[in-house]
């Protein structure tokens, strides 16, 4: 339930932020770097994010796998990511935190899945450290990171859920911002290296 709650609370400060803006919280703002891609979900528990990113597929993948560049880019803004710890590897565990503009921090754990360096990384908060079940499953990334040419990078963030009632409110929280925001973010990083 704790990752429900980390959503909800960053899903309440960008329902104020987008309102700010002008949208709705599930109104991706569009940007001039990346290029979306319509990519359809495999299934009604699916949601997808789907860019073309103008930087090469390494420094994409490095971004996601270094944790000194992830905490730069993963949490949407305003909300931070002051801590990153990732055992880069099949099975390997992971710790992702992050913070509120009140500086109340919210751990995310879990456990990868897959890892095929420079190509595919899947994750999942079902497991935490040493292959504990976690309280409640929420969701498993895929993330698939393949060359454009010309220096940039196919970049597909498909995020499963265990129902469809977890989709609907992972989508209703404002997973369409928030992952775009944070895909924007990537990009502006991946850009620099």
């Amino acid at each position: 339930m704790e990752s429900l709650s980390i959503i909800f609370r960053w899903f309440v400060g960008l329902r104020s932020v987008g309102s700010s803006l002008g949208r709705k919280p599930d109104q991706t703002e569009e940007t001039t770097l990346t290029t979306k891609l319509d990519i359809a979900p495999a299934n009604d528990r699916e949601l997808v994010v789907a860019r073309i990113i103008d930087a090469p597929r390494e420094n994409v993948y490095r971004c996601w796998t270094d944790t000194r560049l992830l905490t730069q880019w993963f949490s949407p803004k305003p909300w931070t990511t002051p801590r990153a710890e990732m055992d880069m590897r099949t099975g390997g565990s992971s710790l992702v935190i992050m913070a509120d503009p009140d500086g109340n921090e919210f751990p995310n754990p879990g456990v990868f899945l897959e890892v095929i360096p420079g190509k595919k990384i899947i994750f999942t908060d079902a497991y935490t450290q040493a292959w504990e079940p976690s309280e409640k499953p929420f969701m498993t990334g895929v993330l698939t990171f393949e060359d454009e040419g010309e220096g940039r990078t196919r970049y597909i963030a498909r995020v499963r859920h265990w129902s469809v009632a977890d989709r609907e409110r992972h989508e209703a929280m404002g997973f369409h911002v928030g992952w775009g925001q944070c895909t924007d973010q990537l990009e502006d990083l991946a850009r620099t290296l």
